[in-house]
């Protein structure tokens, strides 16, 4: 090998074990640091304070307050249907008109029958006065006396009998007129004009419904009795809030009611009591056979602890929350009092401590952390 290729090769030679040497001989300060633990970034949120509304869940039916269906009272044919199906009528409306004639004759037939007895009375009435006077002066016997005397008695009780029949006919006339007996709306028709109306009939005409006021009837479970019983002996109305069908968080309620009806019974098959709560209904967004969840508020918690629902852990030993102090986290038990989709009522914090909300999956106790986001106090707003 030639002189200056030995010499070149002698010199890479050297540098490389002057370069391991130096990379080997450094000081380890950045190894050190990074062994030191990062701070884990999270979100945080203040323990707040409010009044919770306490309430129980049920399954119900909207029920009307009132509902009739019309039927005839007597027979005929249907000769006027007044309303439209779902039309909506007042108290006291004509809806119906039936065949009258006959029963018009009748009421001419007793109303003259009725004028026959009372002039036949008027006759027997002066013959009885003249008998009086003739029996004074003894000019007839005492029999003719006693006879036109019953005459005369006999002829009224006919004339009540004839007035009776007079207001049996007037009533059965009133019946070809059917009038609403209640404000609501009218359902669909089963007759139509022209028809042959029997009192036989048990379909009836159509239904009127009331609806506005409303009800909503549901079941809770007989534990539940003695608080129902509180309710309605405070006399204070207890708030009934009705949701459409389905999950009800985060939904607009149909319509907010007070319990008004417990039953004075509990089922001993279901062992469950009825309950019944009354609606104001002007947009009539209930509807009668309608499935609705209702939440009946049996309590208000003042100055309850609340926080986000994802502030809450859970473990082996029961919940808890990660509570921050001093840029570390340390475990806190809690007792869970209520809780809904997005709040949890608490104890075992106080007012204004910082919990954390997000990134409790990468904690430890005595984790360090950084506030990447506050959300505030977990304030909710007041029940009404």
């Amino acid at each position: 090998m030639p002189r200056f290729a030995r010499l070149f090769l002698a010199c890479a030679v050297l540098a490389s074990l002057v370069a391991l040497g130096y990379w080997l001989s450094r000081p380890a300060p950045a190894i050190v640091a990074s062994s030191k633990p990062s701070a884990v970034p999270v979100k945080v949120v203040q323990v707040g304070q409010a009044d919770v509304p306490a309430t129980v869940s049920a399954l119900g039916t909207v029920t009307p307050l009132q509902s009739v269906t019309l039927r005839p009272q007597v027979d005929g044919i249907l000769t006027r249907l007044w309303v439209k199906e779902g039309e909506f009528v007042h108290r006291g409306q004509t809806l119906v008109s039936i065949d009258d004639r006959a029963l018009r004759a009748a009421l001419d037939q007793a109303t003259a029958q009725a004028a026959q007895t009372r002039a036949q009375l008027k006759v027997a009435q002066v013959d009885l006065k003249r008998y009086q006077a003739l029996a004074t002066d003894r000019g007839i016997s005492r029999q003719q006396l006693d006879q036109q005397q019953a005459l005369y008695d006999q002829l009224q009780a006919t004339l009540l009998g004839n007035e009776a029949a007079v207001s049996a006919a007037r009533v059965q006339l009133s019946y070809t007129q059917i009038a609403s007996p209640l404000a609501g709306r009218v359902g669909i028709r089963a007759v139509d004009e022209g028809n042959l109306l029997r009192v036989s009939d048990a379909q009836g005409l159509f239904t009127i419904t009331q609806l506005d006021p409303i009800a909503v009837q549901f079941n809770l479970p007989q534990a539940q009795l003695p608080l129902l019983q509180g309710l309605l002996a405070s006399g204070e109305a207890a708030s009934v809030t009705a949701y459409a069908g389905g999950d009800i968080e985060g939904t607009a309620p149909l319509a907010n009611g007070q319990l008004s009806l417990l039953d004075n019974q509990v089922s001993s098959t279901t062992g469950t009591v009825r309950v019944k709560a009354r609606f104001a209904n002007p947009n009539l967004r209930l509807w009668p056979g309608q499935l609705v969840n209702v939440q009946l508020q049996t309590q208000l918690r003042r100055n309850a602890l609340v926080v986000p629902a994802t502030v809450l852990q859970r473990g082996l030993e029961g919940s808890y929350v990660y509570r921050v102090a001093e840029g570390t986290v340390s475990p806190v038990p809690v007792k869970v009092i209520d809780q809904t989709h997005e709040q949890v009522v608490i104890e075992g914090v106080s007012v204004g401590d910082t919990l954390v909300s997000d990134g409790q999956s990468r904690l430890v106790p005595g984790s360090r952390v950084q506030v990447t986001a506050e959300a505030g106090s977990a304030n909710t707003k007041v029940a009404p």
